[in-house]
């Protein structure tokens, strides 16, 4: 059996892509797949402080590229969950340090070590590390911001996902695309600040695999080494507990799209 890789993907930085590859990757070893994810962000390195192993990458994606290690030294264990594993980028190398032939292998290796899912954080854009990550993919999830700029950005990744990948050259079938919108705020819908879920899809032709509420514990979760999709208290976590639903075949309603109306106790005491 040959892994299935999902890129996480967009036109623009800071829409929270790395957010996401942490808790889909969690999220799908919940469901008790062996998950790698990868983070292709050479040079910036911020997926192991997310997923709280920072202090025990000793090898990283480029070491295992360069034949200076093996996957197997250089994959992290997650301590949560026994079937995922981190593969951490470099801080010190440049851009240019991946190759085509080098990812491949990486993901191959994977593959025979009998991973079900593979999980690539893409840099921002459409820089040589974003074109590898994306190149091998069998998914992609184009992360999005309700935003006209961060929409436009996006559109022109969707037209590399469909020419510029190795599914396009063979003339295979194309990747499957998935659109994720993030940091989305109903209120701010209802006044014309943001574009609406329909509206994304509209533009870009794709439909939406999820949508992840604006929420300050996205933050907080970041900064603890948590997968926000961990908490399950928050709308984001439970948004992306759906969303890793959705992409294994279930189908849930999209919540969170409404403006919360406050309860009576709420109304009369404030918050």
């Amino acid at each position: 059996m040959t892994a299935e890789i999902i890129v996480v993907t967009s036109g623009k930085g800071g829409v929270g892509k790395t957010t996401t590859s942490a808790s889909l990757a969690t999220g799908l070893a919940i469901q008790g797949k062996k998950v790698a994810v990868i983070d292709f962000d050479v040079g910036l390195r911020n997926l192991d402080l997310i997923m709280g192993c920072e202090r025990r990458v000793v090898y990283d994606f480029v070491n295992v590229v360069h034949g200076e290690a093996t996957l197997k030294q250089a994959l992290i264990k997650d301590k949560r969950y026994e079937t995922l594993y981190v593969l951490a980028a470099s801080q010190t190398r440049d851009k240019d340090a991946l190759t085509q032939e080098g990812v491949e292998k990486v993901l191959q290796g994977l593959s025979e070590e009998g991973f079900d899912y593979v999980v690539c954080d893409s840099p921002a854009g459409i820089e040589k590390g974003a074109h590898l990550a994306m190149y091998f993919a069998d998914h992609a999830v184009v992360v999005v911001n309700p935003e006209v700029s961060s929409v436009r950005d996006s559109d022109r990744i969707l037209g590399l996902l469909s020419s510029k990948t190795r599914r396009a050259e063979k003339g295979e079938d194309a990747i499957k695309q998935h659109l994720l919108l993030t940091r989305y705020n109903p209120a701010r819908v209802a006044v014309g600040e943001m574009l609406s879920v329909k509206d994304v899809e509209d533009i870009l032709g794709i439909s939406v695999v999820g949508v992840i509420p604006e929420s300050e514990n996205v933050l907080a979760a970041s900064n603890s080494g948590v997968p926000v999709i961990l908490d399950e208290t928050s709308h984001a976590g439970q948004a992306y507990t759906d969303t890793v639903a959705r992409l294994l075949g279930e189908e849930r309603p999209l919540r969170f799209l409404e403006v919360q109306k406050k309860g009576f106790f709420q109304r009369v005491f404030g918050g």
